[in-house]
């Protein structure tokens, strides 16, 4: 059985908070209510499907806020704000909102906007891929091979899905625990250690190849990322 969508709804004003909540609990959602900032960041990790947020709020405007949690979560947030000029929109899209509808609205163009970015995010978890490149680097997904300008190189288990993981992540940076956690598993008896003579090995099998290159750049204090320019992450 399919489990309902959740939702949350960011807004001061609690007749809206009741009224879209009213609407979209007869279709089926699960709809959860934030009348300001800090009651909407103590839950804002619990899962939810997508975001209403309401622009101007009493503590913190809803762009500022989208800021500070955009970086926490990946689904889509739906600005609903009075504010109709362009430049509020484009400024509201830049720090992270996925979409904007301006007040008053039709509680059915708000239910199609919020189906449409769902189903968008279906496809994106249910498409499949099997190949991933980057520059002179190609990841055969089904085969669990990596060629470097067409030659394969000679990986471990770990080493393998140490790059794929950095490079599905590309130009993000993860720290030697999150990395370890990620690769060897959170009850893994490894060290830290292992994961940089792994990223060390790594280069030194790419360099073989590709002598310029090393793809995996180190950020001193933070951890590695998988870096590359010019390229749709």
């Amino acid at each position: 059985m399919q489990k309902n969508k959740r939702l949350l709804i960011i807004d001061d004003n609690e007749d809206i908070c009741i009224t879209i909540k009213s609407y979209l609990e007869n279709y089926n959602y699960d709809v959860d209510t934030a009348e300001n900032q800090q009651k909407a960041l103590n839950i804002i990790n619990e899962g939810f499907d997508l975001i209403l947020l309401d622009i101007m709020m009493p503590d913190m405007d809803g762009i500022k806020f989208c800021g500070i949690i955009r970086d926490k979560i990946s689904c889509p947030i739906i600005f609903v704000s009075a504010k109709t000029l362009e430049e509020d929109k484009v400024e509201a899209l830049s720090v992270g909102g996925d979409d904007y509808i301006t007040k008053p609205f039709s509680l059915k163009e708000l239910k199609a906007r919020i189906e449409s970015h769902l189903r968008r995010e279906e496809r994106i978890k249910n498409k499949k891929v099997y190949i991933l490149s980057s520059e002179n680097i190609v990841i055969d997904v089904l085969a669990n091979e990596v060629l470097c300008k067409g030659e394969k190189l000679k990986l471990t288990k770990k080493e393998y899905k140490l790059i794929k993981f950095l490079m599905i992540n590309k130009n993000i940076v993860f720290s030697k625990e999150k990395i370890l956690n990620s690769v060897w598993g959170l009850d893994s008896e490894s060290y830290l250690e292992t994961v940089t003579e792994s990223i060390k090995n790594i280069r030194k099998k790419i360099r073989t190849i590709d002598k310029y290159k090393s793809y995996i750049s180190t950020v001193y204090g933070l951890g590695y990322k998988w870096e590359v320019k010019d390229e749709e992450e």
